[in-house]
């Protein structure tokens, strides 16, 4: 990704930051991390990670083909972090959907960890 600033607005270089766990298969070492780099996965459209990264009990419900649509159709702009615990973080994901219209996600999500690796439990949504 020739060096380029990270999708998940921490103004680090995408290698340096989301593309250590998306592109070098380096486990993220907290829920922040983890929610960062599936914002970037989005970005990406990564949908391998998405499910990868998402926990065991929760992946009947979602489809690695939706995940991708959702992720091709949105312009992914921008990630704004409203708070975070261990294991929960409260965000923004602004993007533009395919008639270019704005769109806020807002997402209290939950994560856990398990055997070292975190992952994406669920979240509720507004």
């Amino acid at each position: 990704m020739e060096n380029r600033t990270c999708f998940c607005d921490t103004g680090l270089f995408f290698d340096d930051c989301c593309g250590l766990y998306l592109c070098n298969d380096k486990k993220a070492v907290s829920a922040l991390a983890l929610m960062r780099s599936r914002y970037s996965a989005y970005a990406t459209h990564n949908a391998d990670y998405l499910l990868e990264t998402t926990h065991v009990s929760e992946r009947k419900y979602y489809s690695k083909s939706e995940i991708q649509k959702w992720a091709t159709t949105n312009k992914w702009q921008k990630l704004e972090i409203l708070s975070f615990t261990e294991s929960t973080v409260e965000f923004k994901a602004y993007f533009l959907n395919a008639e270019n219209v704005p769109q806020t996600h807002y997402e209290f999500s939950t994560f856990k960890l398990e055997n070292g690796t975190w992952f994406y439990v669920d979240g509720k949504f507004e």
